[in-house]
């Protein structure tokens, strides 16, 4: 049901150490945690600087498999839309387990395998917070699966959702960006 379906955001950790507050902390009314995920994603898709590291298509390859293994293989949840982004992934899923769970997983493997690609040890690739939301109406779920299919349109990666390899919205596109078709 829709009150089940949660979007997460995961953000790259900086190399500084240097790690972010909690988007989901309480706050005023004026100051709604919707308004500060809008502002932290507008800032992170113009990001010129800091770790890109999902640029690289074995990174990204290795959250997009990481994320499917998670609904299909381990039926952790079920997927209903997924974008990679330079330097954070956005979620929408419907949880069958705890959350903390499903992220500490899914940055866990993630984590892991980038490190490996980049040859780096012993360092944090995730920052350790996560954006949490659950969804609450069926307009929402709309609302929130256009957003995170659009957000490489937004900012300026892609032309149009399905363009952008490291989405669900590449998947409904025949042709050679669709996953399925390689």
């Amino acid at each position: 049901s829709v009150k089940d379906l949660l979007i997460t955001m995961c953000k790259a950790c900086p190399d500084t150490g240097h790690k972010s507050g909690c988007a989901t902390q309480a706050s005023r009314p004026a100051d709604s945690s919707g308004r500060r995920f809008k502002i932290l994603d507008a800032v992170l898709d113009k990001a010129a600087k800091g770790p890109l590291w999902l640029k690289d298509s074995r990174i990204a390859g290795c959250v997009v498999d990481a994320v499917d293994r998670g609904e299909s293989i381990l039926g952790h949840y079920a997927l209903e839309a997924f974008v990679v982004m330079p330097n954070h992934v956005h979620l929408l899923i419907a949880p069958r387990i705890p959350i903390r769970r499903i992220t500490n997983g899914l940055k866990g493997v993630t984590a892991r395998d980038a490190n490996r690609i980049l040859g780096r040890t012993g360092r944090p690739f995730w920052q350790d917070e996560s954006f949490d939301h659950w969804v609450r109406s069926p307009a929402e779920l709309n609302r929130i699966r256009v957003y995170i299919e659009s957000n490489p349109v937004s900012a300026g990666l892609a032309d149009r959702p399905e363009d952008w390899l490291w989405s669900s919205a590449s998947r409904s596109k025949p042709g050679p960006l669709n996953k399925d078709s390689h």
